[in-house]
């Protein structure tokens, strides 16, 4: 999934390293499986013009649109219809735009955004999927997105076409640049009857950036080249599926397309796969999350993925009467990730939908980041989501090692299996070496699928996709690698998450990892639940923020229940993880600052609570 340093277009900073060449073949999966999901296009185009002669009048993009109609009213186009369209996007960005321009995508989710997309790409120029704003609110990360990537257009549709101008003056950042020039792709003639050659505009080898969530800062631009994409494709599917499994032709999603997993399930899985896609807006999920079950349960053998909270919201809001006369038994996989995956979330999400048949192997807990294009690792098919118990003060230490006193909790992790199609390293990040076995460190990754690096960004570039092995062992590729930030173990011959570099809590001088600390308080509150450190007297504090649904009728009421579950965390957290909390925070739901994907912004969530800023429930109003 990368492409030479000397191919990236001239706005790219030299500096910016070259991929790894060598691991792709090294990093393939066995004898006939690889085989099986090679790609033999170098390109998007050139994929989305080979489905579109060989499956012309096959459904590739049906959108259910419940703005409409509450039950439902979907947008079929076919691969013939959404070539010839992205041909006419492509033309007409061509009037005003040349070979590594950006293009950014400010829309809402649609098939015109699809088009869009791929429109851009067909032009042979850089896409930037961006989310659309909402009415008379300023989105700081469309914004930080647009003067960083510095488009040549903004594509949009009609309906926000307005608002979206308004962020046009301040999208090209150099002043003797001019404003981008936006443009409403359903305005377009796309179903034009005119000749088209498809083959008229050479590719950029980088096809898109892909802006991180911002959940640790300022958001960055990954440089995505078609390589990139293609072969994490082709990884995912190998190790998804194998040589022994039906390959999905249909995926289901509502995952928003400015994301990386939303974009590679909802718009280039299907093309790579010649297959359909049936997708929502994440809003029509939100408000009524019984209709991804739907979906599921009504098109044949679907895949599909969503974060935790997706998994959660669909338990507790799908009635037995949502699914009536509808069997979830030709699953083929429900990817969690996006955050890491909550066992016992997903165990109430498999008993919830045993009764409809859904086969509990079919939830696949997988591993990866944006800097590796989407996908990374995941247990093999056919097997239960496994989880194992550590001696938490043991992990805390850098040590993996079972619980073995059942009187405390441990710290409960979910296995990724063993990695498969990405080389993958657990590194020491001081001395640059690999850990052995049991002992935690960063998570290093080697790859196709390893992303060019930062637009713009030389120094964070180098830091982040310029990894050097020292004293590597035998056997292990040559060139750089990625360095993830994500703390890893690998036990028993697979592969466990522990947490952030950046999230790593230190607290009266030993290390926590914020994830094991929520994950206890949210079995006592039941709410979303993020744990901070801020400075003490003499050392750091642990602070946890809770997000609270149900008090009583009157303070006094409600500030009962409250000490009631304060008395429950406290004990909670001294048996698992011998911790006092210093201050524990109620809040209502929504309180908790997170990214557009669901993660908590942690070190936003440390400057409100400095400065005062959470709506506490336990001070009077």
């Amino acid at each position: 999934m990368d492409m030479s340093a000397g191919s990236v277009q001239a706005d790219v900073p030299a500096a910016t390293p070259p991929p790894p060449e060598t691991g792709r073949q090294a990093a393939q999966p066995a004898d006939g499986i690889a085989a099986r999901f090679a790609v033999t296009e170098s390109s998007l185009p050139a994929l989305l013009r080979k489905v579109a002669d060989q499956q012309p009048n096959r459904a590739a993009y049906r959108f259910i649109d419940y703005e409409v109609n509450p039950s439902g009213s979907a947008e079929v186009l076919t691969w013939s219809q959404v070539h010839r369209r992205a041909m006419t996007v492509a033309d007409e960005l061509r009037l005003c735009a040349s070979t590594g321009d950006r293009v950014a995508i400010v829309a809402p989710q649609s098939l015109h955004y699809i088009v869009a997309f791929l429109g851009v790409l067909q032009a042979g120029l850089i896409a930037v999927p961006l989310p659309a704003p909402q009415f008379g609110i300023h989105d700081k990360r469309i914004t930080s997105a647009l003067r960083d990537c510095s488009p040549a257009i903004i594509l949009t549709t009609l309906s926000v076409i307005d608002e979206v101008s308004k962020y046009a003056p301040r999208a090209r950042a150099m002043p003797y640049r001019p404003a981008s020039v936006v443009v409403a792709v359903d305005s377009l003639d796309q179903d034009s009857p005119r000749d088209f050659d498809a083959t008229r505009y050479a590719h950029s080898d980088t096809a898109y950036l892909q802006y991180t969530s911002g959940s640790t800062g300022e958001p960055a631009g990954v440089v995505v080249s078609h390589r990139n994409v293609i072969a994490n494709c082709e990884q995912l599917m190998s190790d998804y599926f194998e040589d022994t499994q039906q390959v999905p032709t249909t995926s289901v999603s509502w995952l928003p397309f400015y994301h990386d997993m939303g974009l590679l399930q909802g718009i280039i899985l299907p093309l790579v796969n010649q297959g359909t896609a049936v997708l929502m807006s994440p809003l029509s999920f939100l408000q009524r999350p019984a209709r991804w079950m739907q979906l599921l349960g009504k098109h044949i053998g679907p895949v599909s993925s969503a974060p935790n909270f997706g998994f959660e919201l669909a338990v507790r809001g799908t009635s037995d009467d949502d699914m009536a006369g509808l069997d979830l038994g030709d699953v083929r996989a429900i990817i969690s990730g996006g955050e890491r995956p909550n066992p016992a979330t997903l165990e109430r999400f498999t008993d919830r939908f045993a009764r409809f048949n859904l086969d509990e192997t079919v939830i696949r807990p997988s591993y990866g980041l944006a800097e590796a294009t989407l996908y990374v690792a995941t247990a093999r098919p056919g097997r239960l989501p496994t989880t194992v118990l550590f001696d938490y003060d043991r992990l805390s230490a850098g040590k993996a090692e079972r619980c073995e006193d059942q009187g405390r909790s441990g710290a409960q992790l979910i296995s990724y299996g063993v990695p498969r199609a990405a080389r993958l390293r657990i590194v020491d990040p001081d001395t640059r070496t690999e850990n052995p076995p049991g002992a935690v460190g960063e998570i290093w990754v080697h790859g196709d699928n390893v992303a060019m690096g930062y637009w713009r960004k030389d120094q964070q570039t180098e830091r982040t996709f310029g990894g050097k092995l020292a004293d590597p062992l035998p056997g292990t590729p040559e060139g750089r690698w990625l360095r993830t930030g994500d703390l890893g173990v690998i036990f028993d011959d697979e592969l466990f998450i522990t947490g952030r570099i950046k999230d790593l809590l230190v607290i009266y001088g030993s290390n926590h990892y914020p994830d094991d600390i929520e994950a206890t308080i949210h079995k006592v509150t039941g709410g979303r639940v993020v744990a901070i450190a801020v400075p003490g007297d003499h050392t750091e504090q642990l602070v946890a923020i809770v997000e609270l649904n149900k008090w009583g009728r009157v303070h006094e009421e409600a500030m009962e229940k409250f000490r009631a579950i304060k008395r429950d965390v406290v004990s909670a957290m001294s048996k698992s993880h011998r911790l006092h909390v210093a201050d524990l925070v109620p809040v209502p739901p929504g309180n908790i600052p997170i990214t557009t994907s669901g993660k908590v912004r942690r070190s936003a969530c440390v400057e409100r609570y400095l400065h005062q800023e959470f709506t506490r429930l336990d001070v009077p109003a």
